[in-house]
């Protein structure tokens, strides 16, 4: 008889263990940030990392499911999004590297770190998608802004001032996604 277990396959136990090593793992670099500001740097960056891929992925889900009398205009913007969050990816990545540290860039990476919400996948309606991705733009927006205080304390202002560019776009996309639910009169 075959013993089930619930741990993983050895290979995914292999694969998690070597991105364990990763995050503490520097490269030797002449960078003059001290290695427990550039480790703890590569962990808080990964960690937005996955959030950006998993945002990446998740504008792409509303972009290509999008219906209703709003199609037209709710499908450029995000894609739009899209183009621009891509951006937000490969900063924090390239970040990452000139910090000595491996980018954890990968699907399974994002799927296991991502802090974002599950992206409803029985959703179709224009205004449907609109509060999904807002939600999402606002809570990875928040979690940029909780990294700039920290990198920002930690001594580490290149990465805040990345950090800072990446949140201030977030910010303008999530005023453009929110503004398809503003106008009729609602007010927080």
């Amino acid at each position: 008889m075959i013993s089930k277990t619930a741990s993983p396959p050895a290979r995914q136990q292999s694969a998690r263990s070597q991105r364990e090593t990763h995050r503490t793992r520097l490269f030797a670099t002449k960078n003059d940030l001290p290695a427990e500001v550039r480790t703890r740097g590569v962990d808080l960056l990964n960690r937005r990392l996955a959030d950006c891929i998993d945002l990446q992925t998740q504008c792409k889900q509303a972009h290509w499911n999008v219906k209703g009398p709003s199609f037209i205009s709710l499908h450029k913007l995000f894609d739009d999004i899209n183009a621009d969050v891509g951006e937000y990816v490969d900063l924090l990545a390239e970040r990452v590297v000139q910090l000595g540290g491996v980018a954890e860039g990968t699907a399974r990476c994002a799927a296991e770190r991502s802090t974002l919400s599950e992206y409803p996948m029985d959703i179709f309606d224009g205004q449907d998608h609109v509060e999904a991705l807002s939600s999402a733009l606002a809570a990875f927006g928040g979690a940029c802004r909780e990294a700039i205080e920290t990198t920002d304390g930690m001594g580490d202002a290149d990465t805040a001032d990345i950090l800072t560019e990446i949140s201030r776009g977030i910010d303008k996309w999530l005023w453009f996604v929110e503004a398809h639910q503003q106008g009729s009169g609602a007010e927080t």
